[in-house]
């Protein structure tokens, strides 16, 4: 992938949940915090889980394929937002993590 649509990915989902704020505040009178944000990524995380399961016939769930999409790509639109909050690049992260597990093989 492009960096340059990786940077676009990043953008929008940021701009995505900006939007999503916006609407806790309206149904909360605040928006929710980074451990709040936080669960709801290990929400999905766990979603991911069950719905794998499904995907390869050990857990019985109609559907499942599309839901296991979207749960994964909805997990890294929560990772690009938790490192946004928490003022990490992730781009320079995943970088420098790629690189650090390409050294030890």
């Amino acid at each position: 992938m492009a960096v340059e649509k990786f940077d676009e990915i990043i953008e929008r989902s940021i701009r995505i949940r900006k939007l999503y704020h916006e609407l806790e505040l309206k149904q909360n009178g605040k928006v929710w915090t980074i451990e709040q944000d936080a669960l709801g990524f290990l929400s999905d995380a766990g979603l991911v889980g069950r719905n794998t399961m499904s995907h390869e016939k050990t857990w019985s769930k109609a559907n499942s394929d599309a839901e296991l999409k979207h749960k994964l790509a909805e997990s890294i639109w929560w990772i690009i937002n938790l490192s946004d909050r928490m003022d990490i690049d992730i781009k320079e992260a995943m970088d420098k993590f790629l690189t650090k597990t390409e050294n030890l093989f």
